[in-house]
């Protein structure tokens, strides 16, 4: 009976066919979701970064969380953009990928990340070497800075992959699926892969990255970063069995190959840091004894 309705009820949704443009300010120019989607992720990150609570655990000002976050996203735009480039070259033609020759023709293309083009891995590291730029500048701890810094990102992906999904990008595998769904400029129905990815960070991630946070009598500075390191990992590794792959190799894709890489680094981190002593808590200061009455 089941099946019966699968079959008369073909797919379960149809691509909502948004406008990618959030706010038309001139002709072809505008605002995109894709863009809102970083400043939102910024935001995100800038109040986490300036509260109280973070601040204590950081030693960071006011003033330098506003520095930190313009450090961490020129770095995550430069590192997201190269990424792209070299990964899109790389990509066959026939999946979607472009020319050397593409870019040489339409320069203008390097730099287009406000249509959507960027690596989540380049922009990763590209925010990282940002992060230890500026805290090697201030002399903070990167590791505790990372620790509160990355509490909200994966609320912060989710929004970028919806974005993905509304400009029609980054699709899913054909599937005769269901929930597959036909993307305007795609032959077939595919998995919303691109959701997938979003909705396992805010499920699975986000709850891990904020538990290890409340327990710091256990975990030790770094667990909250390298936790939210194999989160994602984990996540995007299961979720490429479900997106178009571009380089495949030995029957895994090329950000598998990464993903993995992710898991494997971020679960030795940990461990690693768990090996290490606990902080020792700031001494408390002893009160001077009493002078005897005369």
């Amino acid at each position: 009976m089941f099946a019966v309705l699968l079959d008369a009820g073909s797919h379960w949704f149809t691509y909502p066919h948004l406008d990618p443009v959030a706010i038309h300010i001139y002709k072809d120019f505008g605002i995109r979701w894709y863009g809102l989607s970083y400043v939102i992720g910024a935001i995100l990150v800038y109040l986490q970064l300036q509260s109280k609570s973070s601040r204590a655990r950081t030693g960071l000002t006011v003033e330098q969380a506003q520095e930190f976050i313009v450090y961490t996203m020129i770095g995550i735009i430069l590192g997201g953009r190269i990424f792209f480039l070299i990964a899109d070259m790389l990509t066959p033609l026939s999946a979607g990928g472009h020319s050397f020759t593409y870019y040489i023709s339409n320069p203008i293309q390097i730099i287009a990340i406000w249509t959507g083009g960027m690596a989540f891995h380049g922009g990763l590291l590209g925010g990282i070497a940002g992060a230890w730029l500026y805290t090697r500048r201030i002399k903070l701890s990167i590791l505790k800075v990372l620790d509160e810094a990355v509490l909200w990102l994966p609320v912060a992906i989710l929004l970028t992959r919806i974005t993905n999904f509304i400009n029609d990008e980054l699709p899913g595998r054909v599937t005769d699926s269901p929930i597959g769904i036909l993307f305007p400029n795609y032959q077939g129905y595919r998995y919303p892969s691109q959701l997938f990815e979003g909705v396992g960070m805010v499920l699975i991630v986000l709850p891990l990255v904020w538990l290890v946070r409340s327990r710091p009598d256990i975990f030790r500075p770094g667990a909250v970063f390298w936790m939210f390191i194999a989160g994602y990992g984990l996540v995007r590794t299961v979720v490429e069995f479900y997106r178009e792959p571009g380089i495949i190799f030995l029957g895994l894709t090329g950000a598998q190959y990464l993903t993995i890489a992710m898991v494997i680094l971020g679960v030795v981190m940990i461990w690693l840091g768990q090996r290490k002593p606990m902080p020792a808590a700031t001494a408390q200061p002893k009160p001077k004894p009493a002078k005897p009455r005369a």
